[in-house]
């Protein structure tokens, strides 16, 4: 859930960001299928695809249980060791989502120094960095449900209303639900779609091990990403070489309980958005103006305003198209911005030019930095939804997800709206997985872990990260205090932490804790300062 997934184009959107502003704008566990009933998969052939980049492409079962049966074309990429003579290995590491491509965002790594995930010279230096977008994703097969039209049409609609769960009348979702599930099943085959579960992504992750001729992995994974690393290290213990989890989804939610999974997410993100409005009122007006000493009633009534008359939004080239920003829409976006702290001074200054009539700028951030693991109109929304109705025990009883509702806005009765009903396609999905691995993803036999934890995570709570430790059966936790999703490549104390564990297989003391600086909402802040 990247982060559940970060933008590709972080530096584009923050340039943008700073030229508006100057210009004022269940089934028990299956077995692992005997190595002999899938015979070893083909060396990749890699070509050149980039600076420094090598691309192959990597052949599956769609259903280990079916080696003969369907192949599914994995796409692959490979970061060479800068430094061969120190090598260590091949790093594998999954960016999270569902839905993020993973070769996507190591072909942008150059590009987003600063962000969740993104590996340090030394790192680069001494592994082969791999990365493969898991089936369903990216280049791999893609799940597509909406056509372009339709998914340009969803991304500029005023229809949700932030005052309902779920944004519209419960049988106006359930046909959107029905829809959605309908398309995926058109443009991708059942079959397929019950194909993405997570135990499936882990049994292609061994096969790329295989083909790349190493006997164990090195492993860093955030948010979804967390899901993959310990259902590997619970199914092939004896080929993990090391683990970092970085920003943890509470595995047992994850695969046993999704309603409560998207309430616990809800509670997370209304904390780091309140957190803004904290920091903005300690501030004070002269730091940061919005609210006016109360931001927290200003904003609530700017989207009532925004709800009743939407402010207009000029286009930004190549980031964003014209048009209009209303209540649910800015409701959207501070989830999105206030939970990055880098962001806590562009909110302020898009919440200001909103409350003066431009949404310009809100529509920017909405467009480019809303993630999951709430429903928004984008592709990789789709891909997320597969894949998590591959994983996930739903309940098929419309009642369950009402009281799940009501109980998401008591919790969050801001972002508890966002929440609600935002797992209704899976109650009525096409492609039922009967297979999926249910048991407690503990990693018994594999060497200790590192989980890496923010104090304010908005998609991922720091419970999460505490549960993750205690179900594991071996791991560390390092928390890391403040506002984010994802901690590696954020703050030097992480930094090194997680280095030393990836290249010295050395952990932190138990209970080490990290702390940067606070984040402020002052408007033209260095992020990160």
């Amino acid at each position: 859930m990247h982060a559940l997934h970060r933008v590709l184009r972080p530096l584009a959107v923050l340039a943008a960001v700073v030229a508006l502003t100057l210009t004022g704008c269940a089934a028990a566990a299956p077995a692992v299928p005997p190595a002999a009933a899938v015979p070893p998969p083909d060396p990749v052939t890699w070509s050149a695809c980039g600076p420094g980049l090598e691309c192959g492409t990597l052949e599956v079962p769609q259903e280990y249980t079916d080696p003969d049966g369907p192949r599914v074309a994995l796409a692959v990429m490979r970061h060479r060791a800068t430094d061969p003579q120190r090598r260590i290995g091949t790093l594998f590491f999954n960016p999270g989502g569902p839905g993020v491509a993973a070769t996507d965002t190591l072909r942008a790594m150059p590009a987003t120094p600063g962000s969740p995930g993104t590996f340090g010279p030394e790192v680069l230096a001494r592994f082969d960095v791999v990365a493969m977008d898991p089936r369903g994703v990216g280049a791999s097969s893609a799940v597509r449900c909406r056509t372009d039209a339709e998914r340009a049409t969803a991304a500029a609609s005023t229809a949700a209303d932030p005052a309902v769960p779920g944004g519209a009348p419960l049988p106006t979702l359930l046909a959107e639900a029905r829809a959605l599930a309908e398309g995926c099943a058109v443009h991708r085959t059942p079959a397929f779609l019950a194909s993405l579960s997570t135990d499936n992504v882990t049994r292609d992750l061994d096969r790329l091990r295989t083909a790349l001729g190493e006997e164990t992995i090195t492993y860093y994974g955030i948010s979804y990403g967390t899901v993959v690393g310990p259902m590997y290290a619970t199914l092939f213990p004896d080929r993990v070489r090391q683990m970092v989890l970085d920003a943890p989804v509470d595995t047992t939610l994850w695969t046993g309980d999704p309603l409560e999974f998207l309430d616990e997410v809800a509670v997370a993100s209304e904390r780091t958005l309140d957190a803004w409005f904290d920091t903005c009122r300690a501030e004070g007006a002269a730091v940061c103006p919005f609210g006016d000493g109360d931001p927290a009633a200003a904003f609530d009534a700017l989207v009532a305003g925004l709800e009743r008359s939407p402010a207009p939004a000029r286009a930004v080239e190549g980031l964003a198209p014209a048009g209009v920003v209303d209540g649910a829409m800015l409701l959207e976006t501070a989830r999105g911005a206030a939970g990055d702290r880098t962001l806590w001074p562009v909110l302020t200054t898009a919440l200001a030019t909103a409350q003066q009539g431009d949404g310009t700028l809100a529509h920017l951030l909405y467009r480019n930095l809303t993630v999951s693991p709430f429903g928004v109109p984008t592709a990789t929304q789709e891909q997320h939804t597969a894949v998590r109705c591959a994983d996930w025990n739903t309940p098929t009883d419309v009642a369950a997800h009402t009281t799940a509702a009501e109980r998401a806005v008591e919790h969050a009765p801001r972002i508890g709206t966002r929440a609600a009903y935002s797992a209704l396609a899976c109650a009525v999905w096409p492609a039922p997985n009967t297979d999926r691995v249910t048991a407690p993803l503990t990693g018994a036999g594999a060497p200790p872990t590192l989980v890496v934890g923010g104090r304010l995570d908005p998609v991922t709570p720091y419970s999460w990260a505490e549960r993750t430790v205690d179900t594991l059966d071996r791991a560390v936790l390092l928390t890391r205090e403040g506002v984010g999703h994802g901690s590696y490549g954020t703050d030097v104390c992480v930094d090194a932490a997680v280095e030393a564990t990836l290249l010295d297989t050395t952990l932190p003391a138990a209970g080490t804790v990290c702390t940067p600086p606070p984040a402020t909402t002052r408007p033209g802040a260095v992020p990160g300062g």
